[in-house]
């Protein structure tokens, strides 16, 4: 979704010209005349919430610094750019210090007011992934670190938030990679158990010969090899939370003892003599359908009807387009940071791109998409050209990839006579040596980068973002292909420029 900008003058020509400037660099805007309509707006329920606030310091009644403390009292965490015909020191110490963002003055540059917008939704986006990822840790995430604008995702959020006032059991059902795991942890971080241990078990992953050992536990000598004591992850989510993700690939034997743990509250570890209590609260998780697993015999039953008492059914990314875009910008914020690179967010029209994506791999599919392209960038912004693969499926997006050659024409001559084929178009990569064997990769590799050398006027950023690479693994390249000196002599032209 794009970004909401609320710009907040009392001064309409100046309300106007900050309007179409906004919508210009692709945001959306809403404007109002004083500082209550402001409040008002930022706490209205029931529409979309506001990314940024653009503030005039000088309203009548109630001005920018009355908001700017009101918004603190009211505990409202949304940046804010204040603006003032008059600047001065004392202005903007007191309202950085109030909690503003950024500070401008009238009348403020296009170019200004984009680099201070984008600073501020990236510096927004993520300190809020932090403190996501700290009360994740903390096992404190609630359903208000979720994602979403979503009406489908209000809906999963308003059921369990009801699940999280009981310890009813609940099976989170979904395609791979919508957030399955997140679900759970924030019906941890809503109920009692607030802060206790999460512990998560990939069912699918389990060994079959172990599986009962790693859940339930074993006695030191219970088996060969069984040469220490080892709890289960039963006992370690004892007051907390087990979750169970992939359920449907659990052996059938070890759904009966499953059974029998959530039945009675009780597990037996392998080779203990007597039975130990455990006070779990159990989420499972499946991207199957259960049902026709239990009518083809894969699942029992009774274990589906213990698991499926509060069912919750995530929908994919494709069906809540709109939190694609607040997603990607905090995914962007969080790589860039963790790569230490200096990259503001996303262009408007890469953010209608990942919009316009069916994303099959959901949210998992576009954290690993905006990774790669964070990686790929050498700008400050990531465009259309950091996701060639997802433009070459979406229909009006154009990165432009070179053609493969066409393949040396079929001889109808006897089998081991060699056709020879000339190429006259100097462009295309010639397949075939002289003896009518495939060249090596290596070969037509330093051909290629030979040639971009050549295109690109030794520009190395522009060859590297053209063959998909990094500039290092560009410069490592070429020097294995002995074109070294040709890279020295290209990097020292694009300083000169």
């Amino acid at each position: 979704m794009i970004s909401t900008i609320l710009i907040a003058d009392d001064d309409p020509v100046q309300r106007r010209l900050l309007e179409a400037t906004v919508r210009r660099f692709g945001y959306t805007a809403e404007v109002v005349d004083s500082g209550e309509a402001a409040l008002a707006r930022l706490e209205a329920a029931g529409q979309s919430s506001i990314d940024l606030l653009i503030l005039d310091l000088v309203m009548p009644d109630l001005d920018g610094m009355g908001v700017l403390g009101r918004m603190r009292e009211r505990k409202i965490g949304v940046p804010v750019i204040v603006q003032t015909a008059h600047g001065s020191i004392e202005a903007v110490i007191s309202a950085m210090r109030a909690g503003a963002h950024d500070f401008v003055v009238k009348p403020v540059g296009a170019e200004r007011l984009q680099v201070s917008i984008k600073n501020a939704l990236r510096a927004d986006a993520l300190e809020e992934e932090i403190r996501r990822i700290n009360r994740r840790n903390s096992g404190t995430l609630g359903f208000k670190d979720l994602v979403s604008k979503s009406e489908e995702m209000a809906r999963i959020i308003r059921l369990g938030e009801r699940a999280a006032r009981s310890t009813i059991p609940v099976l989170i059902e979904g395609e791979s990679g919508v957030g399955k795991e997140l679900v759970a942890r924030a019906i941890q971080g809503a109920s009692d158990r607030r802060g206790k241990s999460f512990v998560t078990v990939n069912c699918g992953a389990l060994p079959e010969n172990l599986v009962e050992s790693i859940l339930f536990g074993h006695e030191k000598g219970a088996f060969t090899g069984a040469t220490e004591k080892h709890t289960g992850k039963f006992l370690e989510a004892n007051g907390g939370t087990l979750f169970l993700d992939e359920i449907g690939e659990l052996p059938l034997e070890t759904q009966v003892k499953l059974l029998r743990a959530l039945q009675e509250g009780e597990i037996d570890p392998i080779g203990a003599k007597r039975a130990v209590r455990v006070d779990i609260r159990l989420i499972s998780a499946t991207n199957q359908n259960l049902i026709e697993l239990v009518r083809q015999g894969r699942f029992r039953e009774d274990l589906y009807y213990r698991l499926n008492v509060f069912p919750i059914t995530m929908p994919s990314l494709r069906a809540r387009r709109g939190d694609i875009g607040d997603l990607a910008r905090r995914f962007c914020a969080r790589f860039a940071a963790e790569e230490g690179k200096r990259i503001r967010g996303i262009s408007a029209e890469a953010l209608s791109l990942l919009s316009s994506y069916d994303w099959p791999g959901n949210v998992r599919q576009l954290e690993n998409a905006i990774f790669r392209a964070i990686v790929l960038c050498d700008g400050d912004e990531l465009t259309v050209a950091e996701f060639p693969q997802i433009a070459a499926q979406v229909d009006g997006f154009d990165v432009r990839v070179p053609p493969l050659p066409a393949p040396a024409p079929m001889s109808s001559a006897p089998p081991r006579e060699i056709v020879r084929v000339e190429i006259r178009d100097p462009n295309v990569l010639r397949l075939l040596d002289e003896s009518g064997d495939v060249r090596r990769l290596e070969v037509l590799e330093a051909e290629t980068i030979r040639f971009a050398l050549s295109h690109y006027r030794g520009q190395m950023s522009e060859m590297a973002r053209r063959l998909g690479i990094g500039r290092s693994t560009l410069y490592r390249k070429m020097k294995e292909y002995g074109l070294n000196d040709a890279a020295i002599d290209a990097e020292a032209g694009e300083d000169a420029a």
